[in-house]
């Protein structure tokens, strides 16, 4: 049997899109894309193997033209980039979608309180997990991926222009893989996961524990069929409603903290983030 491996990875970052890019891609039909989002192999679980790593990709069918994987947290785990090269070579095809690092930092805190860690401000959840901020470290993260692959390998997108324009932001991801085009569906125009609240705070943090442990006991497929589910996003979830403003106090200091991160991805790639995300 022909071992199959991945030839296209979408790095991240969490909650820059990740989950429409991997659901919108999986149903192209010159695309395999994993059942599950998330496999975690190049960080968290790369002591499996890659005879693991491969067994993941065995039903791909023979005709697809890309093969691959979404895991956000490959973006900025350290040791991710190199671990890419050393298993599937120089030549995979790298993806990123960048986000205002303040509004992802504060979608990652609304994403806290959706699975159950409620009672905290803002700024107490950016003390009690600084990663909130340290993911935004554009620059430093593509960096080692720079390093390994080149910039012609990597492809770097935005939110915005997902959020803006699905069709065009997937015309263009499509045109870069060498891909047919593929028209969007009302449906696949949507937001996948949008921002919501638990019914239950004890239930949404059982429900989060008992995703991590069928990660560890390779059931990352039965959470990716569980994350599908309609009928237990709507037992689990309501939808938030008016979304929460961004303390300013705390936008400043995000700023502050990564403005040297986002002229560094300027230079590099060409692009003004600061004035695309108002930070100038």
């Amino acid at each position: 049997m022909t071992t199959v491996m991945p030839n296209f990875l979408h790095i991240g970052p969490g909650k820059a899109g990740s989950t429409w890019v991997h659901e919108t891609l999986s149903m192209h039909p010159q695309t395999y894309l994993t059942p599950a989002k998330d496999l975690y192999f190049f960080s968290r679980f790369y002591d499996r193997g890659a005879g693991w790593y491969a067994n993941q990709f065995k039903e791909a069918p023979a005709e697809s033209r890309i093969i691959g994987e979404v895991c956000p947290e490959y973006l900025w785990y350290p040791l991710s980039a190199g671990r890419v090269r050393e298993t599937l070579g120089p030549k995979v095809r790298i993806m990123v979608t960048l986000r205002d690092p303040v509004a992802r930092a504060f979608s990652a805190y609304l994403y806290q309180q959706k699975h159950g860690v409620t009672g905290r401000s803002f700024r107490q959840a950016l003390e009690a997990s600084p990663d909130m901020i340290d993911i935004g470290r554009y620059h430093t993260h593509l960096q080692r991926y720079l390093r390994e692959f080149g910039a012609e390998q990597i492809h770097l997108t935005l939110f915005d222009d997902l959020r803006s324009d699905p069709q065009a932001f997937l015309d263009e991801v499509t045109g870069w893989l060498g891909i047919d085009r593929q028209p969007l569906s009302e449906e696949a125009r949507r937001p996948q996961l949008p921002a919501s609240r638990p019914r239950s705070a004890a239930m949404a943090r059982m429900t989060k524990t008992g995703a991590v442990l069928a990660r560890r006991h390779n059931g990352a497929e039965l959470v990716g069929r569980v994350k599908r589910s309609r009928l237990v996003q709507q037992a689990l979830y309501v939808p938030l409603g008016d979304r929460p403003t961004i303390p300013e106090a705390e936008a400043a200091r995000i700023r502050e903290e990564l403005e040297t991160e986002l002229i560094g991805i300027e230079s590099t790639f060409g692009i003004s983030l600061r004035s695309r995300w108002g930070w100038s």
